[in-house]
């Protein structure tokens, strides 16, 4: 006890923290830091979500080289429920007698009319040539 009225004991000058407020405190900053990252989140879902996908016709170029013969011809689509917007046109020439094949992709994007344009070289020997007659034996 304090001689001098007015004064604080000893015992009352040493004050720390309470569990309590420790637990409170703790709880209100993980709130906060919860909350942070749920707003980064959700940002950063947005910015991907506002990328725009572009195609190529890479994935055209591969699907027809697991093929062995090719024939000149021109054909067109689209990409199904995956690329609603994009469509894709391609044209298959003979450039030489032996089975060498140029096709040439565009995939075109509806909406705003953007082209990606690609061509690409197949050799297919097992190819019959344009004017239908097989070479060789």
């Amino acid at each position: 006890m304090s001689i001098i009225p007015g004064m604080p004991s000893r015992r009352r000058a040493t004050i720390a923290f309470s569990l309590l407020e420790v637990l409170i405190a703790s709880a209100i900053f993980f709130m906060a830091v919860f909350t942070i990252l749920a707003l980064v989140s959700n940002s950063l879902r947005g910015a991907r979500l506002l990328q725009a996908v572009e195609v190529d016709a890479s994935m055209l170029a591969a699907e027809l080289s697991a093929t062995n013969k090719l024939s000149e011809s021109v054909d067109n689509g689209d990409f199904g429920s995956e690329y609603r917007d994009f469509v894709w046109r391609r044209a298959i020439t003979e450039v030489g007698t032996n089975g060498l094949f140029q096709v040439d992709f565009v995939v075109e994007h509806r909406p705003s009319h953007r082209q990606s344009i690609m061509s690409v070289l197949f050799y297919k020997p097992e190819s019959a040539p344009a004017g239908g007659v097989k070479l060789g034996r």
